[in-house]
């Protein structure tokens, strides 16, 4: 059996897994805020919201290509098994870091919206 080819059918089948899964989150969720953002301009929301999800995607994937190969010897099923968990814990790290960077950008935009709207008002 060929352990290499083993551990980057799971890690590829996992890593895409969960970054679709974490993409559907921010989009379904960060939509609220984005439409909070423009104004209730929900065409705007909805298109921003999908270039970043785009921009997510570009970043994971193109990062999970990068850290594909390995390059140690993978002789048994144990070795699998540990460098799926570094290279996912890796992925896991990063995803959570974009998710956290895209509540950071959400949360910087709207208030900024809302000091506009606050300046709006009072002129």
């Amino acid at each position: 059996m060929n352990y290499f080819i083993l551990t980057y059918a799971f890690y590829l089948t996992i890593s895409i897994a969960l970054t679709v899964w974490v993409a559907k989150v921010l989009f379904k969720n960060g939509r609220i805020f984005l439409v909070d953002i423009f104004h209730g301009n929900t065409l705007l929301a909805d298109s921003v919201n999908r270039l970043l999800v785009v921009g997510f995607y570009l970043i994971n994937i193109g990062y999970m290509s990068l850290v594909l190969k390995e390059v140690d010897a993978i002789p048994s099923t144990q070795v699998v098994v540990e460098v799926l968990s570094r290279k996912l814990g890796c992925i896991i790290l990063i995803l959570g870091a974009m998710h956290f960077l895209n509540l950071i950008i959400f949360f910087k935009l709207r208030n900024r919206a809302q000091q506009q709207l606050k300046e709006e008002t009072v002129n």
